[in-house]
Protein backbone atom coordinates (compact mmCIF):
# COMPACT_ATOMS: atom_id res chain seq x y z
CA UNK A 1 0.00 0.00 0.00
CA UNK A 2 1.21 3.45 -1.03
CA UNK A 3 1.84 5.80 2.23
CA UNK A 4 -1.03 8.68 1.33
CA UNK A 5 0.98 12.19 1.93
CA UNK A 6 -0.67 14.97 3.35
CA UNK A 7 0.13 18.68 2.22
CA UNK A 8 -0.86 22.01 3.73
CA UNK A 9 0.09 25.05 1.90
CA UNK A 10 -0.98 28.12 4.45
CA UNK A 11 -0.39 30.99 0.78
CA UNK A 12 -1.97 31.18 -2.18
CA UNK A 13 -1.68 33.84 -5.14
CA UNK A 14 -4.77 36.06 -5.72
CA UNK A 15 -3.06 37.68 -8.87
CA UNK A 16 -3.44 41.30 -9.93
CA UNK A 17 -0.61 43.71 -10.78
CA UNK A 18 0.38 46.70 -9.17
CA UNK A 19 2.09 49.45 -10.06
CA UNK A 20 3.65 53.09 -8.34
CA UNK A 21 5.59 56.20 -10.38
CA UNK A 22 6.75 59.31 -8.48
CA UNK A 23 6.09 62.35 -10.44
CA UNK A 24 7.61 66.15 -9.50
CA UNK A 25 5.06 66.89 -7.32
CA UNK A 26 2.40 64.12 -7.53
CA UNK A 27 2.75 60.24 -7.53
CA UNK A 28 0.78 57.66 -8.62
CA UNK A 29 -0.11 53.81 -7.37
CA UNK A 30 -2.34 52.08 -9.46
CA UNK A 31 -3.74 48.32 -9.32
CA UNK A 32 -6.45 46.23 -11.79
CA UNK A 33 -9.57 44.89 -9.66
CA UNK A 34 -8.92 41.28 -10.81
CA UNK A 35 -8.90 39.08 -7.63
CA UNK A 36 -8.13 35.18 -8.73
CA UNK A 37 -7.28 31.60 -7.32
CA UNK A 38 -5.73 29.49 -10.12
CA UNK A 39 -8.38 29.89 -13.34
CA UNK A 40 -11.00 31.04 -11.37
CA UNK A 41 -12.02 34.88 -10.92
CA UNK A 42 -13.23 35.53 -6.71
CA UNK A 43 -14.11 38.89 -8.03
CA UNK A 44 -14.02 41.64 -10.53
CA UNK A 45 -13.66 44.15 -8.25
CA UNK A 46 -11.49 44.07 -5.41
CA UNK A 47 -9.36 47.09 -4.55
CA UNK A 48 -5.87 46.61 -4.22
CA UNK A 49 -4.35 50.55 -3.70
CA UNK A 50 -5.65 52.39 -0.77
CA UNK A 51 -5.23 55.94 1.09
CA UNK A 52 -4.38 54.98 4.35
CA UNK A 53 -4.10 58.29 5.32
CA UNK A 54 -1.64 61.65 6.03
CA UNK A 55 -1.54 61.54 2.31
CA UNK A 56 0.13 58.21 1.68
CA UNK A 57 -1.15 55.27 -1.12
CA UNK A 58 -0.48 52.06 0.05
CA UNK A 59 -0.93 48.62 -1.57
CA UNK A 60 0.09 44.94 -0.68
CA UNK A 61 -0.46 42.62 -3.76
CA UNK A 62 0.05 38.79 -3.53
CA UNK A 63 -1.97 36.50 -0.94
CA UNK A 64 -4.92 38.63 -0.49
CA UNK A 65 -5.83 37.99 2.95
CA UNK A 66 -1.72 38.62 4.03
CA UNK A 67 -2.70 42.17 2.23
CA UNK A 68 -5.75 42.92 3.81
CA UNK A 69 -4.00 42.12 7.22
CA UNK A 70 -1.11 44.02 6.45
CA UNK A 71 -2.79 47.34 5.44
CA UNK A 72 -4.87 47.45 8.42
CA UNK A 73 -2.12 46.79 10.83
CA UNK A 74 -0.57 49.98 9.10
CA UNK A 75 -3.64 51.82 9.51
CA UNK A 76 -3.53 50.88 13.20
CA UNK A 77 0.02 51.91 13.37
CA UNK A 78 -0.84 55.31 11.78
CA UNK A 79 -3.36 55.82 14.72
CA UNK A 80 -1.46 54.88 17.25
CA UNK A 81 1.12 57.41 16.02
CA UNK A 82 -1.44 60.19 16.06
CA UNK A 83 -2.79 59.73 19.64
CA UNK A 84 1.04 59.44 20.91
CA UNK A 85 1.57 62.72 18.69
CA UNK A 86 -1.20 64.69 18.93
CA UNK A 87 -0.53 68.16 20.21
CA UNK A 88 -1.85 69.76 23.13
CA UNK A 89 -5.70 70.95 22.37
CA UNK A 90 -8.20 73.24 24.77
CA UNK A 91 -11.54 72.39 23.52
CA UNK A 92 -13.00 69.61 21.16
CA UNK A 93 -13.92 72.70 18.86
CA UNK A 94 -10.38 73.44 18.25
CA UNK A 95 -9.47 69.64 17.76
CA UNK A 96 -11.73 69.76 14.76
CA UNK A 97 -10.30 73.35 13.63
CA UNK A 98 -6.75 72.22 13.87
CA UNK A 99 -7.13 68.05 13.76
CA UNK A 100 -4.50 67.74 16.64
CA UNK A 101 -2.07 65.61 14.40
CA UNK A 102 0.78 65.49 13.72
CA UNK A 103 1.48 63.95 10.32
CA UNK A 104 3.47 60.55 9.64
CA UNK A 105 5.84 61.34 6.92
CA UNK A 106 6.39 59.08 4.01
CA UNK A 107 10.19 58.05 5.00
CA UNK A 108 8.79 57.24 8.56
CA UNK A 109 5.96 55.18 6.55
CA UNK A 110 8.94 53.04 5.07
CA UNK A 111 10.36 51.98 8.17
CA UNK A 112 7.15 51.49 10.02
CA UNK A 113 5.82 49.24 7.12
CA UNK A 114 9.49 47.62 7.72
CA UNK A 115 9.19 46.68 11.03
CA UNK A 116 5.71 45.57 10.47
CA UNK A 117 7.26 43.53 7.53
CA UNK A 118 10.12 42.05 9.55
CA UNK A 119 8.04 41.18 12.46
CA UNK A 120 7.10 38.42 10.29
CA UNK A 121 10.24 37.45 8.86
CA UNK A 122 9.56 33.73 10.22
CA UNK A 123 6.09 33.31 8.86
CA UNK A 124 6.23 36.33 5.80
CA UNK A 125 3.49 38.28 4.49
CA UNK A 126 3.13 36.66 1.36
CA UNK A 127 2.68 40.09 -0.59
CA UNK A 128 4.82 42.68 -2.90
CA UNK A 129 3.82 46.19 -1.53
CA UNK A 130 4.11 49.84 -2.61
CA UNK A 131 3.57 53.19 -1.22
CA UNK A 132 3.72 56.01 -2.45
CA UNK A 133 3.39 60.05 -1.54
CA UNK A 134 4.91 63.17 -1.48
CA UNK A 135 8.52 63.76 0.72
CA UNK A 136 9.11 66.38 2.72
CA UNK A 137 10.18 68.65 -0.02
CA UNK A 138 7.04 67.92 -1.51
CA UNK A 139 8.57 65.89 -4.15
CA UNK A 140 7.17 62.42 -5.50
CA UNK A 141 8.19 59.16 -3.70
CA UNK A 142 7.57 55.65 -4.14
CA UNK A 143 9.03 53.26 -2.10
CA UNK A 144 9.07 49.06 -2.59
CA UNK A 145 9.37 46.42 -0.42
CA UNK A 146 10.33 42.61 -0.45
CA UNK A 147 8.26 40.62 2.10
CA UNK A 148 10.38 40.36 4.91
CA UNK A 149 11.26 44.28 4.59
CA UNK A 150 13.95 45.31 2.59
CA UNK A 151 12.96 48.71 0.69
CA UNK A 152 14.30 51.21 -1.32
CA UNK A 153 13.06 54.46 -3.13
CA UNK A 154 12.26 54.18 -7.00
CA UNK A 155 11.28 56.30 -10.04
CA UNK A 156 9.02 53.70 -10.98
CA UNK A 157 7.83 49.77 -9.68
CA UNK A 158 5.29 47.30 -10.46
CA UNK A 159 4.53 44.46 -8.00
CA UNK A 160 2.88 41.10 -8.96
CA UNK A 161 1.54 38.38 -11.43
CA UNK A 162 2.61 41.07 -14.27
CA UNK A 163 5.24 42.79 -13.46
CA UNK A 164 7.44 40.76 -15.23
CA UNK A 165 5.68 41.94 -17.95
CA UNK A 166 5.41 45.58 -16.93
CA UNK A 167 8.80 46.57 -16.00
CA UNK A 168 10.70 45.85 -19.09
CA UNK A 169 8.32 48.57 -20.43
CA UNK A 170 8.84 51.20 -17.31
CA UNK A 171 12.48 51.18 -17.54
CA UNK A 172 12.09 52.46 -21.22
CA UNK A 173 9.34 55.24 -20.71
CA UNK A 174 10.09 56.41 -17.24
CA UNK A 175 13.96 55.47 -15.84
CA UNK A 176 14.34 56.02 -19.71
CA UNK A 177 17.13 53.27 -19.53
CA UNK A 178 18.47 52.37 -23.12
CA UNK A 179 17.03 55.67 -24.82
CA UNK A 180 19.39 57.67 -26.09
CA UNK A 181 19.00 61.33 -27.98
CA UNK A 182 17.79 61.28 -31.37
CA UNK A 183 20.76 63.16 -33.37
CA UNK A 184 23.50 61.46 -30.89
CA UNK A 185 23.87 58.27 -33.34
CA UNK A 186 23.31 56.06 -30.04
CA UNK A 187 26.34 58.10 -28.71
CA UNK A 188 24.44 60.36 -25.75
CA UNK A 189 22.28 58.58 -22.90
CA UNK A 190 18.77 60.62 -22.94
CA UNK A 191 18.34 62.72 -20.20
CA UNK A 192 16.37 61.25 -17.32
CA UNK A 193 13.50 63.79 -16.84
CA UNK A 194 9.99 63.30 -14.66
CA UNK A 195 6.82 63.14 -16.73
CA UNK A 196 3.87 65.27 -16.50
CA UNK A 197 1.01 63.70 -14.50
CA UNK A 198 -0.70 63.56 -17.73
CA UNK A 199 1.87 61.64 -19.44
CA UNK A 200 1.91 59.18 -16.37
CA UNK A 201 -1.72 58.46 -16.65
CA UNK A 202 -1.77 57.45 -19.92
CA UNK A 203 1.41 55.65 -19.54
CA UNK A 204 -0.19 53.52 -16.68
CA UNK A 205 -3.29 53.26 -19.17
CA UNK A 206 -1.21 51.23 -21.84
CA UNK A 207 0.88 49.11 -19.20
CA UNK A 208 -2.58 47.48 -17.72
CA UNK A 209 -3.81 47.67 -21.14
CA UNK A 210 -0.99 46.03 -22.24
CA UNK A 211 -0.56 43.17 -19.51
CA UNK A 212 -4.37 42.35 -18.99
CA UNK A 213 -3.40 40.82 -22.84
CA UNK A 214 -0.96 38.26 -21.59
CA UNK A 215 -1.87 37.63 -18.00
CA UNK A 216 -4.94 36.01 -16.96
CA UNK A 217 -5.02 37.51 -13.28
CA UNK A 218 -5.12 40.87 -14.62
CA UNK A 219 -8.11 42.68 -15.79
CA UNK A 220 -11.40 43.62 -15.09
CA UNK A 221 -10.47 47.27 -14.22
CA UNK A 222 -7.96 49.85 -13.09
CA UNK A 223 -7.97 51.87 -10.39
CA UNK A 224 -5.44 54.94 -10.22
CA UNK A 225 -4.86 56.89 -6.78
CA UNK A 226 -3.07 60.18 -7.03
CA UNK A 227 -1.61 62.28 -4.56
CA UNK A 228 -0.39 66.35 -4.52
CA UNK A 229 -0.23 68.41 -2.27
CA UNK A 230 -3.69 69.28 -3.06
CA UNK A 231 -4.60 65.92 -1.48
CA UNK A 232 -5.45 62.31 -3.06
CA UNK A 233 -8.22 61.51 -5.77
CA UNK A 234 -9.04 58.44 -7.48
CA UNK A 235 -9.39 57.83 -11.51
CA UNK A 236 -11.24 54.19 -12.73
CA UNK A 237 -10.80 53.14 -16.29
CA UNK A 238 -12.39 49.28 -17.17
CA UNK A 239 -10.50 47.00 -18.54
CA UNK A 240 -10.85 43.41 -20.37
CA UNK A 241 -12.99 40.90 -18.55
CA UNK A 242 -12.22 37.77 -20.51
Amino acid sequence: MQPIQHNFNPYSDNGGTILGIAGKDFAVLAGDTRQTVDYSINSRYESKVFDVGDNILMSANGFAADGDALVKKFKNSLKWYHFNHTSSISSISELSEQNGQHKMSLKSAARNIQHLLYGKRFFPYYVHTIIAGLDEEGKGSVFSFDPVGSYEREQCRAGGAGASLMMPFLDNQVNFNNQYEPDSHGQVKKKLEYLSLDEVLQLVRDAFTSVTERHISVGDGLEILIVTKDGVRKEFFPLKKD
